[in-house]
């Protein structure tokens, strides 16, 4: 039944048909991961300073800031690049359209909402969803900092160009990111780099190049966690 609705994930994404080669990754464990994040006190006061944020102009124009969804102590944290208008509207990352895909992608990994964080660079949506400047980036950046450091994922997906170049501070783009991990922070957490969900909606032949890159994600938790003895 699982195989079956990991199956049905995937075509939703677009990919028809998905035949193992060799032995396949295994499963990802969610749990049992020891984090700072269980210090409920940090996390709630985090999340009434971004509320109350006024660091940069988008406090002005925001219907409400957007803080994050999920799981606080999880492996994954999906990093994306801002909120759009739905996202602004609801409060919470990745919603609508491309919420929907990216929950699709989780799926076929065997995740979802629950057992991942998502965040975003800014916790505030840019005018007309243009992508964020240097300052705005400035401002939110310690804010995900120290969502980082409370949850201390195993894992990083960055999704998106924009997301990946100023969490990793490099401007290779995306298709020299890909394939590669990418070591952040003082514990040199991996980061994987793939395709924002918005993307693959618009280009659909790239969503089998973005079920590589979950693959490979799932293959260097994998790898992490043996060499770890977990």
């Amino acid at each position: 039944m699982v195989a079956e609705r990991q199956a049905g994930y995937l075509r939703a994404m677009g990919i028809e048909v998905w035949r193992r080669r060799g032995v396949p990754p295994p499963p990802v464990a969610v749990a049992g991961i020891p984090t700072d994040a269980d210090e409920p006190d940090d996390w709630a006061a985090l999340q009434a300073e971004v509320a109350a944020c006024t660091r940069c102009e988008l406090h002005r124009t925001r219907t409400q800031t957007v803080f994050g969804v999920g799981n606080p102590a999880a492996d994954w944290l999906i990093i994306g690049e801002a909120p759009g208008a739905e996202e602004d509207r609801r409060g919470e990352p990745f919603v609508g359209h491309a919420g929907q895909l990216l929950d699709n992608m989780l799926a076929a990994i065997g995740l979802d909402r629950q057992t991942v964080y998502i965040a975003n660079l800014l916790k505030c949506r840019p005018p007309g969803n243009r992508d964020p400047q240097v300052g705005e980036v400035a401002c939110c950046e310690p804010y995900l900092q120290r969502q980082i450091a409370l949850i201390r994922p195993r894992l990083i997906l960055a999704v998106g160009r924009i997301a990946a170049q100023n969490l990793l501070k490099t401007d290779l783009p995306l298709k020299r990111l890909r394939g590669h991990v990418h070591p952040y922070g003082p514990l040199h957490i991996p980061v994987i780099v793939t395709y924002h969900p918005a993307y693959l909606l618009r280009t659909p032949a790239d969503k089998r190049m973005a079920w590589e890159d979950l693959q490979f994600a799932v293959r260097v938790l994998h790898e992490r966690a043996v060499e770890g003895g977990q």
